[in-house]
């Protein structure tokens, strides 16, 4: 089983307030705050200092995505976000900020489970890159490029995700680089074999 975390979340619907209020204890984690609004949970993790927040987006004063964004000033903190349908313009946004899962109401405890699982994998491994850069942008631009990285060792090699990325820190490791120098050049070599070959013209003719 994994750790007990220590959870703080926000939703302005009390049903959904009271599912996770029931569902995260069974999972074995402690839930530390219950906020309404963008603003209480602002309040809540500033006090609580949890090891992870899940958040609706539509709050009534601010999006989860501005009340994240003012949390994470306290120092980074794993996110999972909710929303009521898959919008591509609030996960564009949340790539900007410490979102790590995303799920789409109604939330199944057996979505829920993995989410929290991958979004405390993915903190660790955001953890790594912060150790290489001291840049909180910057670690959130290399976590792009390393994710895409590790999506193509998973895809030739048929590696889960913590596998792709020990790959990685080994590679890094072997060669004296960082995550995303490594990142970089796997990502490069694979753009380079799929360029499409050139047209070979027969014997001058058009």
């Amino acid at each position: 089983m994994s750790r007990s975390l220590r959870i703080a979340i926000a939703d302005d619907e009390i049903d959904m307030q009271e599912y996770f209020r029931t569902i995260l204890p069974l999972l074995g984690h402690v839930v530390v705050a219950v906020a309404q609004t963008g603003q209480e949970l602002i309040v809540a993790c500033h006090e609580q200092r949890p090891d992870l927040v899940i958040t609706d987006i539509k709050m009534p004063d601010m999006d989860g995505l501005e009340a994240v964004s003012r949390i994470a000033r306290d120092g980074p903190v794993p996110v999972i976000l909710v929303s009521a349908h898959h919008d591509p313009e609030f996960i564009e946004r949340a790539e900007r900020e410490h979102v790590l899962a995303y799920l789409v109401k109604p939330i199944k405890q057996a979505n829920l489970e993995p989410a929290i699982a991958v979004a405390m994998r993915r903190s660790e491994q955001f953890r790594a890159l912060r150790q290489e850069t001291a840049d909180l942008k910057q670690a959130l631009e290399d976590r792009k490029l390393i994710e895409r990285a590790k999506g193509l060792l998973m895809k030739n090699a048929s590696l889960d995700e913590a596998e792709a990325f020990r790959r990685l820190q080994k590679l890094a490791s072997e060669q004296n680089r960082k995550l995303v120098e490594v990142a970089r050049v796997l990502l490069t070599a694979e753009e380079a074999f799929e360029q499409p070959q050139p047209e070979r013209r027969q014997g001058g003719h058009r």
